[in-house]
């Protein structure tokens, strides 16, 4: 192949003005709307894992054919396995996954040979294998850099999206090269040069690693070609994404490494402070998640820059996304790092104000679902109301001993809110009624609906719930729409193996279920 010619300018210079759906004061410039989750990993491909290939534009096909305004997945970030292929768990806020690459678009734009991607291997079609699939796609991305590398010093388009996203590329890549020849040991354990991040050292070593830099590089800008022709298809059939932004970001990962001064570490750079939640109903010890904790000090003598810079990226991958633990944009749960359990920190403030009126000063229209999930404290739901960002209403919560003042339940429902039947973090609907809702229940659900439900409709009479509701969006999980039980959620939390594998058979996509949820959206006006 004598060239490659992906053009992603678009990435440099997205339309902000376009990003929102809700505006800043609150209320819907749109109608009426719903949409589904799923995340790119749970895609029909026949490469392991889902893709940005034709698995995903026949997924928005299916979208714009029944009706839907959005689709909302997962956050992109680099995933491992040493963090169980969590996509809240990552090396970097910005880098995009590159096991999302589909090696059938890299034939069509001339990265590799069709005999390159062929391969004996049978991947599994229900469930994702990371491993298996990291061993496949490593094999033929490095193809794809050896056959092109030559090339990439005087590829316009390349060179150009290197610059425009030096801020953290150059970081993220010099990063993940060295903890690759490093076998992989925590950048604190680093020699104290590098760990400081001491010029000279950085020189060199950018130097000795400039094959796998670039190889880095190669695969980023792969990765956003590819994004980006998704989403202006997307665009063209009237779906916009919604993505999702983790509030914090892992110890081990680039961002610490490259900016420490943000974030609550001590002189030798290890974290004095980490984050989780206190001890609650589900947790007589708390959460204790281990992600440094902000300096929210030394961010607002920044005038925030570092998440501006995350804001603005966000903003150019997806039309609008969830702040994940919204909450700890108003208060955090600290604990100190040595300890072992979350129940002895404390909450501290942070300056939710400062920082919202600082995003919304620089992006005007900005579109934020708050993550209001759990127990949300008045000062949090003051700073939701000051700026207008529609929370989230699950539905499986509604239907407790406390049904008639429940906030979740349907009566109890606002315009200005997005309506969940579960989040990736719940049991299916099936597998709830089955497992978790109990006589009591169940009874409840029956009189709410004013029948008798059962294991065979649940899915069916909780989605139709969430359509009714007064509020502007709705939201349901894939797996929901299929009526599929327990053991395909797509993650369990506080379990460590097993999560993030579910996947969508070609065949589940039928076209008597985009009739009937054609039909639905249409009935209750989401069309």
């Amino acid at each position: 192949m004598d060239s490659f010619s992906y053009n992603i300018s678009e990435i440099a210079h997205p339309d902000f003005t376009q990003a929102a759906e809700f505006s800043n004061t609150g209320s819907m410039r749109e109608k009426r709307g719903s949409g589904i989750l799923l995340h790119i990993t749970s895609l029909p491909s026949p490469y392991g894992i889902g893709d940005l290939g034709s698995g995903a534009y026949k997924f928005a096909d299916f979208l714009a054919e029944a009706r839907q305004s959005f689709w909302q997945i997962l956050p992109l970030n680099l995933t491992c396995t040493a963090y169980g292929n969590s996509p809240y768990s990552s090396f970097s806020a910005f880098a995009g996954n590159s096991l999302l690459i589909s090696p059938e678009q890299m034939v069509k734009d001339g990265l590799l040979l069709k005999s390159d991607i062929e391969t004996s291997r049978v991947f599994p079609g229900k469930k994702v294998n990371f491993k298996a699939v990291s061993q496949y796609k490593d094999k033929i991305f490095r193809t794809a850099f050896e056959r092109n590398k030559d090339k990439l010093p005087d590829h316009h388009d390349f060179q150009k999206f290197c610059s425009e996203h030096s801020c953290w590329l150059n970081d993220y890549s010099l990063f993940v090269s060295i903890k690759h020849h490093l076998k992989e040991i925590c950048w604190s354990e680093w020699s104290k040069d590098l760990r400081d991040r001491d010029e000279h050292s950085l020189r060199e070593w950018t130097d000795k690693l400039s094959d796998n830099i670039l190889f880095k590089k190669f695969l980023q800008y792969v990765f956003f070609s590819q994004w980006y022709s998704l989403k202006n298809y997307c665009g063209t059939k009237n779906v916009k994404i919604i993505g999702d932004i983790p509030i914090y970001v892992n110890y081990d990962s680039s961002d610490v490494w490259a900016n420490p001064e943000i974030f609550s570490l001590d002189e030798e750079k290890k974290a004095v402070f980490i984050a989780g939640v206190p001890p609650d109903y589900f947790s007589s010890t708390g959460q204790l998640w281990g992600h440094p904790v902000y300096n929210w000090e030394v961010l607002k003598e920044s005038g925030y820059s570092w998440w501006i810079k995350r804001i603005e990226h966000n903003l150019e991958l997806f039309h609008m996304f969830r702040l994940d633990h919204f909450r700890g944009f108003v208060g955090y749960w600290e604990v100190h790092s040595s300890e072992k359990t979350a129940i002895n920190g404390k909450w501290v403030q942070a300056p939710a104000e400062g920082f919202f009126n600082t995003l919304i000063k620089r992006f005007p229209r900005i579109s934020v679902i708050a993550e209001d999930l759990g127990v949300i404290t008045p000062d949090v739901k003051d700073v939701m109301k000051k700026f207008g960002f529609p929370g989230m209403k699950v539905l499986l919560f509604a239907f407790g001993e406390d049904l008639p003042t429940n906030p979740y339940a349907l009566h109890n429902h606002i315009k200005n809110c997005v309506i969940y039947t579960g989040t990736h973090d719940n049991n299916t609907i099936k597998g709830w009624f089955k497992k978790e809702a109990g006589a009591e229940g169940i009874k409840r659900i029956s009189e709410y609906i004013g029948r008798k439900v059962t294991d065979k409709t649940v899915h069916m009479d909780i989605i139709r719930l969430a359509m009714m509701s007064v509020a502007d969006m709705v939201i349901i999980p894939m797996q929901d729409i299929l009526g599929l039980g327990e053991k395909y959620r797509m993650n369990l939390p506080a379990s460590s193996s097993g999560n993030w594998e579910w996947r969508l058979a070609p065949d589940q996509l039928s076209p008597s279920l985009t009739e009937k949820l054609k039909r639905m959206t249409t009935i209750y006006g989401r069309g």
